[in-house]
Order: C-alpha cells, then sequence, then structure tokens
C-alpha cells in the first residue's frame, strides 16, 4: 500500500464509527471471526481499545492484521483501522 493509498483511506475513515471494541480479554477468536465476517460487507473498518485492555494497540492492529489477512491503516491512541479488499463487492477505488 502507498502512502498516497493510505492517506485515502486515512480521510476515509475519520468519518467512520469504530464497529468493534476490545476489552480486557484482549484479542479473542471470537473477535477475529467477526471482524473477518465484517470484511465480507466492508473493506474499511475501525476498532476501538478500552481502556481496561493492558495490551499496546498497535501490537493488537498486528495481531488482528495478520488472522484477518488486512492491511493495518493506521494506528491513533486507541483507534485502529484495518483495511481489506474485497474482489467481490468493491466499494473503495484505491487511487494509484
Amino acid at each position: 500500500m502507498t502512502s498516497k493509498q493510505r492517506s485515502y483511506l486515512k480521510s476515509l475513515a475519520s468519518n467512520l464509527e469504530p464497529i468493534f471494541q476490545i476489552g480486557k480479554s484482549s484479542v479473542t477468536p471470537e473477535i477475529i471471526e467477526a471482524i473477518s465476517e465484517t470484511f465480507n460487507n466492508k473493506e474499511l473498518v475501525k476498532l476501538n481499545v478500552l481502556k481496561n485492555c493492558l495490551d499496546d494497540p498497535k501490537e493488537i492492529a498486528q495481531v488482528i492484521g495478520e488472522r484477518t489477512r488486512s492491511q493495518v491503516v493506521q494506528v491513533i491512541g486507541r483507534k485502529i483501522v484495518l483495511y481489506k479488499e474485497n474482489k467481490d463487492h468493491k466499494k473503495i477505488i484505491l487511487p494509484n
């Protein structure tokens, strides 16, 4: 992903509300499965890491990105933005 594409996705994500919240149990198989299912309908997903989660948000983003085969767009504070291209129902056209 180029910096231009990442910047474009960041601008789209700024208007999104977090869909998932990561709590004190951190990354569970259930949350990974739910995020993976969400990528069937949406290409851009925003997560919120709650204050009672003791893990580092950047590490959480990396783990979720690897397990869902998505790309980490950004981690700001406790907000994580992930992108996964949907081959069948492409909604976001990335600039070159």
